[in-house]
């Protein structure tokens, strides 16, 4: 790996652990033909062992010393390098049949997870490295203190399967904090599909904005007791008592209040 000082604003934190690398390549196990998108490679140290299986790859990556020295070490034929920021980039824009892997950066996984759910369409799995903490919030079950927006976002569009965990040992410099490899895939039919999605993450943000607040209180905008009979959830609960369904449900009964207000 080149001599880099990894700079704080992009919380850089280079994965060095050759055989933690491998562990990861065998969980994505590409084949040739697949369309691969790796977002922050840095220096190329999990993009080469990529290439060892696909003749291709594109890459985003915001810091321009890593993007000359991936241009550098990589011909561009083999790797498409993207110079920017992966929460602006159009996923869309790759075309269908994506897959996604990377070494996320701790300090913006959460907006970046979002950014990606907005594309779900277009994308057959994601295979990333993140803070075990957000690791346990994403596949968190309610009622417990993971549990929250993160959890029933991503959980609505995606099956979510953490696979192992990563010691700080294994970067340069060393995080303060334990790291986890997790495995998402979108699912071909989500098991609970609002009416509306955009008031499905409205309803869900909203409850969790609020989160010590009775349902009741953080959807009193939304919903009256009466919508919260006819879905049989008890407007006293709290938002991290809810599955991803009684969210649904929620969503679904303000939709067909909003249309009958309307009519």
């Amino acid at each position: 790996m080149p001599l880099h000082h990894p700079r704080r604003r992009f919380s850089q934190n280079f994965l060095v652990d050759r055989n933690v690398i491998a562990r990861i390549v065998r969980a994505i196990d590409p084949k040739p033909g697949q369309h691969v998108l790796e977002i922050g490679p840095g220096f190329g140290a999990l993009t080469g062992p990529l290439l060892e299986h696909l003749p291709a790859i594109d890459a985003i990556e915001i810091d321009r010393d890593a993007v000359r020295a991936l241009q550098e070490r990589f011909p561009p034929e083999r790797l498409r390098v993207h110079c920017g920021d992966a929460l602006k980039l159009d996923f869309a824009s790759f075309g269908s049949g994506l897959r996604i892997v990377g070494n996320l950066p701790y300090h913006v996984s959460t907006p970046l997870l979002f950014h990606i759910d907005a594309a779900s369409g277009f994308v057959i799995d994601c295979h990333f490295m993140l803070q075990k903490e957000v690791v346990d919030r994403m596949a968190a079950a309610p009622d417990t203190q993971e549990y929250g927006r993160l959890s029933v976002m991503l959980q609505y569009r995606w099956q979510i399967e953490p696979l192992f965990d990563v010691s700080p040992g294994s970067f340069r410099p060393q995080p303060k904090v334990r790291s986890s490899v997790v495995r998402m895939v979108p699912y071909a039919r989500p098991p609970y599909r609002a009416k509306d999605d955009a008031l499905f993450a409205q309803i869900v943000k909203a409850a969790f904005t609020k989160r010590r607040k009775t349902l009741r209180n953080a959807l009193r905008e939304h919903l009256g007791d009466s919508d919260f009979a006819a879905c049989g959830i008890d407007p006293q609960r709290r938002a991290e008592t809810l599955g991803v369904e009684q969210f649904v449900l929620l969503a679904d009964a303000c939709a067909a209040s909003l249309s009958a207000s309307s009519g």
